[in-house]
């Protein structure tokens, strides 16, 4: 077991240019041998923030990057087409322009979907993928059933409605208080003194940031576009590692499971944890020694950490 660590100074921040608009990242610990480096990369609303446990412990072994989508974090927050292809190519640039070798993907929820992204289409750019409570849908096993007339005029209705710029304006509003992110991570957190006012501030402060809300519109107004999880894997090669927080009250974790199970077979390892939705931040120290084992196993055969 590797004691945890604990970052006592403010993460190295640095922003780095990206289709003329700034990125930021973080960068912790050296380059290790033959060891890949890793890239942390956060899930919806949140940012390199919430890799400071594992961003401590993981440098003692890896060179560990973390980055802000374009749209979060630190990062700009432009009027773009936010999705997969976006983040897809931001990460993909973002290897190719500070990483000598092909890296470790680590995503958590939407991070995680962008992870599958990067690595199904530039599968020479990533070295192996680990996701945690990973976001994106598969395609339903059967067909859903015609909608009736009635239920085609109710979702045209609803969609003209959601896709108004003051009903996202609106939500956005209240998703944003700091009573609404408590009670959020109350709930998807299984350990209710791993919600901290350090968290809930770094969840927050980027919310205020000037088009913070077009991000969030934008994204709103997506939805479930984009390539579906069974599609991404289908074109993936690498190792994958999957952790699933068994917690997690926003989705079904043994039945997502078996779906990767289903489409990667035994080229997937997984992990169930006493976590909710964010395992590497409640539980930090499980999640980083299990990344470690699955990259010696794995991608490291013979070759001794620590």
């Amino acid at each position: 077991m590797v004691s945890m660590h604990v970052l006592t100074s403010p993460l190295p921040s640095q922003i780095w240019q990206w289709r003329g608009h700034g990125v930021h990242y973080v960068r912790v610990g050296q380059s290790h041998g033959s060891r890949p480096p890793l890239v942390l990369i956060h899930g919806f609303g949140a940012s390199t923030d919430h890799w400071k446990k594992n961003l401590a412990d993981l440098q003692q072994d890896f060179e560990v990057w973390a980055i802000d989508l374009l749209g979060f974090g630190r990062s700009a927050k432009p009027t773009a087409d936010y999705g997969g292809v976006l983040w897809r190519d931001q990460l993909r640039d973002f290897i190719a322009a500070h990483l000598d070798r092909p890296p470790v993907l680590v995503g958590n929820s939407l991070g995680g979907y962008a992870a599958l992204c990067t690595a199904a289409a530039y599968p020479e750019s990533v070295a192996g993928v680990v996701l945690l409570n990973s976001a994106g849908p598969f395609t339903p096993a059967t067909p859903p059933p015609e909608p009736t007339v009635l239920q085609r005029l109710f979702k045209t209705l609803r969609g003209a409605i959601l896709r108004q710029p003051w009903v996202a304006g609106l939500i956005f509003l209240n998703v944003r208080r700091r009573a609404t992110v408590r009670k959020t991570l109350l709930k998807v957190y299984l350990d209710p003194s791993a919600v901290t006012e350090e968290l809930i501030d770094d969840i927050i402060r980027p919310a205020y940031d000037p088009g913070a809300l077009q991000v969030f519109a934008s994204v709103f107004k997506a939805g479930g576009q984009g390539a579906t999880v069974d599609q991404l894997l289908q074109q993936m090669q690498c190792p994958l590692l999957t952790l699933w927080g068994e917690g997690d009250p926003w989705m079904n974790v043994g039945d997502r499971s078996q779906n990767f199970q289903q489409y990667y077979g035994d080229r997937l390892t997984t992990h169930f944890l006493p976590a909710g939705h964010c395992p590497h931040d409640e539980i930090p120290q499980q999640v980083d020694d299990l990344i470690r084992d699955w990259v010696k196993t794995h991608l490291l055969a013979g070759v001794r950490l620590g």
